[in-house]
């Protein structure tokens, strides 16, 4: 992996203005390495619009491992983070009813911190990647069944990089935080009718059954 879980290359609009330097990329890696597979994390590079063309002008080889997680728990995930950073001082419920209003500031690029729902819209998320790269790429992985069926998906991740199988695992909870509030019924209720189409949009991409994010 790379020395930093999220090093945030293809989303640098600054390192894309003129002819573009990668050798500030690899410096994340240890390429002198024959035959060693490497990675990084970032997952704004599905969400970023350009980043799935500069990740396929880099190298249309790789190969993309994604974990979908119900956007509505999502979206308060995202604004309890950026909350507690001191990022955002509006409450949940105004910050996702004013998102588009506030999101404009960014335009014509996305918002790195406003964007709890809209980046919750997955399925043009990921027919942006199939556009570059071939479905045989991608691995897509529900949240929950990473978290109880963690060797299964670890096998399938095998498999799509064409690696020895890893050695079992145990379930461990690794960067969980209380969150300060609760999601309201209003707030949740809210969410549903804003994802529900994509929702099921996305269960008919992917044939996923993801009736308990609507619940």
């Amino acid at each position: 992996m790379a020395s930093q879980k999220e090093v945030h290359f293809f989303d640098n609009e600054s390192a894309f203005t003129a002819a573009t330097d990668y050798s500030a990329y690899h410096s994340y890696f240890d390429i002198d390495i024959q035959g060693k597979l490497l990675g990084e994390a970032t997952p704004i590079y599905m969400y970023w619009y350009d980043a799935p063309r500069r990740i396929w002008q880099y190298n249309p080889d790789m190969k993309f491992i994604i974990v979908l997680r119900n956007p509505i728990e999502r979206a308060f995930s995202h604004w309890n983070m950026e909350s507690e950073r001191g990022f955002d001082k509006l409450s949940f419920w105004e910050a996702i009813t004013i998102e588009e209003e506030r999101s404009r500031e960014a335009l014509p690029l996305q918002h790195r911190i406003f964007s709890y729902i809209d980046r919750g819209y997955y399925t043009e998320q990921l027919r942006r990647i199939w556009h570059f790269f071939p479905k045989r790429q991608t691995l897509i992985i529900k949240n929950e069944e990473l978290r109880n069926a963690p060797n299964d998906k670890l096998q399938e991740v095998s498999e799509l990089l064409t690696i020895d199988r890893f050695a079992n695992i145990e379930h461990e909870e690794v960067h969980s935080r209380q969150y300060l509030t609760s999601m309201s019924d209003a707030e949740r209720d809210y969410l549903k009718e804003k994802f529900f189409w994509e929702i099921k949009e996305l269960e008919s991409l992917l044939d996923w059954d993801c009736t308990e994010w609507l619940k």
